[in-house]
């Protein structure tokens, strides 16, 4: 009996440390899963909201950067990311074209929104800007959705966005949202002393598609025209389209023709041939290596001040 109840004994202290650890080791996910998830539904967008939220929160970025957010599907397994969020932090004006369904079937099940472009003056599409076209995306007063390009709008974005957290998920980012704040100013004062090295008669900008609105209205360049001649990268150009552009050109005697994310290679080369412009690179939609937006934007002042200055 005395051989049996050591053995009984023993196995005991065996399995109730185990058990108890196990007990413990368990308590641990529920920590986590209470921190709360925030969609962002482009890199830039989501750059910004990381700078944000830091620790405070998970964030997921739902394009991946270097895809074209006009054109981005979600798959079955982004469907269900979005569906668990605590809350979807999208652009709006339709730039999230692909996931539209996706992003109603969220709101309706009641997932916390914000739309950037809410907060914001929305630039819309002026007299003589672009090529005359047919495309809705294009004509006049028509609401341009890359406001990402002026850091003030951002600014304006982190303070709304750092409010509705803190109503909407009991999270105060007042400190980080002053200090974001404080380098937005920053980065536009940097961009300014950018492009003052630019004569102004040189000011002007031919982009992939209609991409640099509100670049151009803060750092005061002319838009003389796009080679997709729409607001999407979705739209096509015309045989009369680029003959018009080529026209805009030789008389505005622009220096640079500055290619996107989705601009047909073919069709550049064409604008090139034609006019003797040199082509240059210009990432618009797309985050660098680092995922800093403030690189992001200093990368596209410093491109466009080298090619026309």
């Amino acid at each position: 009996m005395k051989k049996r109840s050591s053995f009984v004994f023993l196995a005991l202290a065996t399995i109730v440390p185990v058990v108890l650890l196990s007990g413990f080791g368990q308590a641990a996910p529920g920590k986590t899963a209470s921190r709360k998830t925030i969609v962002a539904t482009y890199a830039i967008l989501g750059s910004i909201l990381k700078d944000l939220v830091g620790d405070a929160c998970q964030v997921h970025v739902m394009i991946p950067n270097g895809l074209d957010p006009h054109e981005w599907e979600p798959s079955a397994r982004d469907v269900e990311i979005l569906m668990k969020a605590d809350m979807i932090v999208q652009n709006g004006l339709q730039l999230e074209g692909g996931m539209q369904n996706s992003l109603a079937q969220a709101k309706e099940r009641g997932t916390k929104f914000f739309t950037a472009s809410d907060h914001i003056k929305v630039r819309k599409v002026g007299p003589g800007e672009g090529i005359p076209t047919g495309d809705p995306d294009q004509a006049v007063g028509a609401k341009d959705p890359h406001f990402w390009m002026d850091p003030l709008d951002m600014k304006l974005v982190v303070a709304a966005l750092a409010l509705q957290i803190k109503g909407d998920l009991g999270i105060d980012l007042s400190m980080r949202a002053a200090d974001l704040e404080t380098r937005l100013d920053k980065l536009n004062d940097e961009i300014v002393a950018l492009c003052a090295s630019i004569p102004r008669g040189d000011r002007k900008l031919v982009t992939g598609h209609e991409s640099m609105g509100y670049f151009a209205q803060r750092y005061d360049f002319k838009l003389i025209g796009a080679v997709i001649p729409s607001i999407s990268t979705q739209a096509e150009v015309s045989a009369a389209d680029l003959a018009h552009l080529i026209r805009l050109i030789r008389e505005n005697q622009v220096k640079a023709i500055f290619s996107e994310l989705g601009t047909p290679s073919a069709v550049v080369h064409a604008i090139r041939e034609e006019t003797g412009v040199k082509v240059v690179e210009l990432t618009t939609h797309s985050l660098p290596e680092d995922g800093s937006y403030f690189t992001f934007m200093r990368n596209v002042a410093t491109t466009i001040s080298a090619a026309l200055k």
